[in-house]
């Protein structure tokens, strides 16, 4: 059945091929005998034989003469173009009956078992008459590129059309940006009904749609189905509105044909692309809660533990607010508990920052009964009393038995001293008789002592830390966590003070407003 039909329209392509042959010869004939001479008419001749009696009378006859020349060439001219026309639709219908058949003979044998009583292609009889006809070209592209602040954002894709003239002038362009994602067929298929709708809007009733897209042409056609549901959907509308039009054909044609709209498309791909990153830019900016500033994201730093976000600035400055205040530094959010680390750190602070800060938290790691410090001014290494070494550890010591008991050496600079005293070994000499012969260990030390009592510091009776009251009441808590009165010293157990003494002098809580 189906060799059949399509040998039957080729039969009638080429029959209508043959009369369209046998037409052009009659018309030619007819030409060639309306410009012989004799060709002029019955009325000619009575004309002609008029006597020139006078110059008017020869005038009159040349004019009546030229009229009915004129006369006899638009009536020629309006066969000639009348025979055009029928020549014009036999042979549009003879191309369209091979293309059908083209088509027929182009279908796979099960998709013919399935919808080959379904197959039509009618001819449009207002084709005929449609006007100058019109280009259509159209791309739809997407750019694997992403510009998002994620790499699982969506890239972009752009459609573009042009509409050309009769005589090839591009009469509107179309670049307009779609949501990436997209599949080629769909983008292809919404490109082409941006192209279509723009015709329409312009009052264009002929076109011819130029395509490279093999696919969607073959869908236009008919000849294969859209398997996906969104891409069938915009199928069967493109072919609504290609309705729409007293004309309208589509063709597929090499890459070159089109690469115009290619252009176009990638142009718009570039813009896009550059207006994405801009506007990633302005979003890649966050608001700092301590300063209240813009920063840029790479320049925000998220606390580990609670994930607090400050900008580097801030978080530098609170840590070594914190630092020099010989404390840990933690989150700056107020009420978070979370303590900042060495590693999260570096980002921000600068090295001698992060060695203070390694020191801070080191010092937390020991209990103040615990710490031990090198007395060797070059080394002041951080110890605990587990971590110093003992003489007698080591095979080839020279010390005697007596020493062991005070004799300690620093991990870092294995320098030798003494652990009660805590000052460089006083060889051959007990601790009393240094500390009787040396009651301070540097000539530092007695300046500070004698600096301390005419300022009325006190000192911690664990760490040894020097400790001065600028204002606040009298409860003291020492960097190591002790807790003691200032005025006698003594400590405080369970948030309360083991003294009589005043909790406070109203000379240290209210600040001189002079000040």
């Amino acid at each position: 059945m189906r060799r059949e039909q399509v040998s039957l329209v080729s039969a009638a392509a080429i029959s209508a091929s043959d009369l369209d042959h046998a037409f052009q010869l009659q018309l030619a004939e007819a030409i060639q005998a309306s410009l012989s001479p004799n060709a002029a008419g019955p009325s000619s001749p009575s004309l002609l034989e008029l006597e020139p009696s006078s110059d008017l009378s020869h005038a009159l006859a040349l004019q009546v003469a030229d009229l009915a020349r004129a006369e006899q060439e638009r009536r020629d001219a309006q066969t000639c173009r009348a025979a055009h026309a029928r020549s014009t639709a036999s042979v549009r219908v003879a191309a369209h009956d091979a293309l059908f058949a083209r088509e027929l003979a182009a279908i796979p044998e099960h998709r013919w078992a399935h919808d080959g009583d379904y197959f039509e292609r009618p001819l449009d009889p207002n084709s005929f008459s449609a006007g100058p006809l019109f280009r259509v070209l159209f791309k739809g592209m997407a750019s694997d590129q992403v510009v998002g602040p994620r790499d699982r954002d969506p890239g972009v894709a752009v459609l573009a059309a042009a509409l050309c003239g009769p005589h090839g002038e591009v009469v509107l362009r179309v670049q307009k940006p779609v949501v990436g994602g997209q599949g080629q067929e769909v983008l292809q298929a919404m490109a082409l009904l941006e192209g279509l709708d723009a015709a329409l809007a312009l009052g264009i009733s002929s076109i011819n749609v130029l395509t490279d897209h093999n696919l969607l042409y073959n869908y236009m056609l008919g000849v294969w189905r859209p398997t996906e549901q969104k891409l069938s959907d915009m199928i069967n509308q493109a072919l609504l509105v290609r309705k729409k039009f007293k004309q309208c054909e589509i063709s597929l044609v090499a890459q070159s044909q089109v690469s115009y709209v290619v252009k176009l498309a990638r142009e718009a791909i570039d813009v896009q692309i550059a207006k994405s990153r801009a506007r990633n830019a302005m979003e890649r900016r966050e608001t700092c809660t301590i300063c209240l500033e813009d920063a840029d994201i790479t320049k925000v730093h998220a606390v580990e533990g609670c994930a607090h976000r400050f900008c580097f600035p801030c978080m530098k400055e609170h840590v070594k607010v914190k630092l020099l205040n010989g404390m840990l530094p933690g989150c700056p959010r107020h009420g978070c508990t979370t303590k900042l680390s060495v590693e999260g750190s570096k980002v921000f602070l600068s090295p001698p920052l992060l060695g203070i800060m390694a020191q801070r938290i080191r010092e937390r790691q020991i209990h103040p009964s615990q710490k031990v410090y090198c007395p060797y001014p070059k080394c002041s290494a951080l110890m605990s009393l587990s971590e110093v070494v003992h003489p007698m550890q080591e095979s080839c010591s020279r010390y005697s038995v007596a020493d062991a008991a005070t004799l300690r050496k620093c991990v870092k600079c294995r320098g030798s001293f003494c652990i009660s005293c805590k000052v460089i070994w006083h060889d051959r000499m007990t601790c009393y008789e240094y500390k009787r012969r040396c009651p301070y260990a540097r000539p530092e030390d007695a300046k500070l002592q004698n600096l301390a009592e005419q300022r009325l510091w006190r000192q911690c009776v664990k760490c040894k830390h020097m400790i001065e009251l600028a204002e606040g009441c009298y409860h003291m808590t020492c960097v190591c966590g002790y807790e003691f009165c200032y005025t006698c010293g003594k400590a405080w157990k369970d948030k309360k003070a083991t003294c009589s003494c005043l909790l406070w002098d109203e000379r240290n809580i209210i600040r001189n407003r002079r000040r």
